[in-house]
């Protein structure tokens, strides 16, 4: 599905509910199979959360029999149950995804749980998926990892942490990578009960075997959807107010760095309720904006493609992750803007844009199987007429976004 975004917004007001975060979900997905006393509400109703529950709640087989989990895109499904069947004693699994999945690396965490006594083996190419899974009582509690990887494959052993019989202290070596999403799993953990501890470079997780009081969890709504509609409010005129429900102020989600970040690009933000209202009250006055995104790498696609619309340079670093992800990010970003008449480069790690003069019209950008490709262009409508390719893909997060995105009074029309 190919669409066609067109704009002719000069007042714009709206009110967008959106659902719960995707990596809040599928973590609380995970913790509530170990622990069947939790509910949830405000769940995410992303493809990668629908994944995760799929497989979470698949039919115990024999081992001469292993049940085949297909989690397609679905990363963070792919590193947390990895976690999840190595720790499920009688559960033989062999997880595996769509062609770029297993172009993903997972041998980072295969080893660390290996090193716990987990039984993982590849079914294909060493440090890859298709990986086969035996479930094992795992009773060493030591292990190592590198600091700097994804997140989510230390999230994805903090997470069955409770479940070891000794509990876990993981080791984490070198410079540490997307802090937020480790201090999210640990709160989480804490929410049910489980005692961690975090200095320095050290994580304790604390055993809990049970934990059989019944919990009603809240899931927060998604930053890294709501980074569009900053986007969208720094892209738009003076008086531009979007509401978006529902947010926290003290946030558990790295991205919510967005409310900073876009304060230097005209957008206010201002919590009310369970809601976070987004105006744009004054303009920007950059010539270039710099950060770090160390911390927040998943909003760096938005935040290029806002600076461009504004005409302004960006220098992003901090971006090493996502070049394992749906696809090579900064490459993609690269391809793409350059269509649209941009002047960028990027490195293993960082991005730069030069300031603009003008923005090509009518451009199909092409998604790569990646659905924030989809939602971080999609603000330029507000600026000229954008094709999108495959635009589908936002499935994976977001599946509301298009009718969202008509809300707002953008013409969203299918084309050949």
């Amino acid at each position: 599905m190919n669409l066609l975004l067109q704009s002719a917004i000069s007042d714009l007001k709206a009110n967008i509910l959106i659902t719960g975060s995707k990596s809040e979900t599928n973590r609380l997905l995970l913790l509530q199979a170990l622990y069947p006393s939790i509910s949830l509400k405000n769940t995410s109703n992303s493809d990668d959360s629908e994944v995760m529950l799929k497989a979470l709640q698949s039919t115990k087989k024999a081992s001469s029999d292993a049940q085949i989990s297909d989690i397609h895109h679905a990363g963070t499904a792919m590193r947390f149950l990895t976690a999840y069947f190595s720790v499920s004693p009688g559960h033989e699994v062999v997880l595996t995804g769509s062609q770029r999945m297993t172009e993903r690396p997972i041998k980072v965490l295969v080893e660390a749980l290996q090193q716990l006594g987990a039984e993982i083996t590849y079914e294909k190419e060493e440090g890859y998926p298709p990986i086969r899974i035996k479930g094992q009582k795992i009773t060493k509690s030591k292990v190592s990892i590198p600091a700097n990887v994804s997140s989510q494959y230390i999230s994805a052993l903090l997470l069955v942490a409770p479940q070891l019989e000794n509990g876990l202290e993981l080791t984490l070596v070198g410079e540490i990578t997307s802090v937020p999403y480790i201090k999210m799993t640990l709160a989480l953990l804490n929410e049910i009960g489980v005692e961690t501890k975090f200095k320095e470079n050290s994580i304790t997780v604390k055993p809990l075997a049970i934990n059989s009081k019944p919990q009603t969890l809240t899931v927060e709504s998604d930053w890294s959807s709501a980074s569009y509609f900053f986007s969208v409010v720094a892209l738009s005129e003076i008086g531009t107010e979007i509401r978006l429900s529902s947010y926290k102020q003290n946030s558990l989600q790295g991205d919510a760095a967005l409310v900073e970040i876009y304060k230097e690009l005209g957008v206010t933000t201002v919590f009310e309720d369970d809601s976070m209202i987004l105006r744009k009250e004054a303009s920007y006055n950059l010539q270039s904006l710099i950060c770090d995104l160390n911390s927040s790498p998943d909003i760096a696609q938005t935040i290029v493609v806002t600076c461009f619309g504004l005409g302004i340079g960006c220098h992003l670093t901090g971006l090493h992750t996502l070049k394992i992800k749906e696809t090579d990010r900064l490459e993609a970003l690269k391809a793409e803007l350059t269509k649209l008449d941009a002047v960028i480069s990027v490195t293993e790690d960082s991005l730069t844009l030069d300031p603009s003069v003008t923005i090509a019209e009518n451009v199909a950008i092409d998604t790569y199987n990646d659905h924030r490709m989809a939602m971080a262009f999609a603000p330029l409508a507000l600026l000229v007429p954008i094709v999108i390719n495959d635009a589908e893909v936002v499935s994976k997060s977001y599946p509301d976004f298009w009718n969202d995105w008509k809300q707002l009074g953008v013409s969203v029309s299918e084309i050949a």
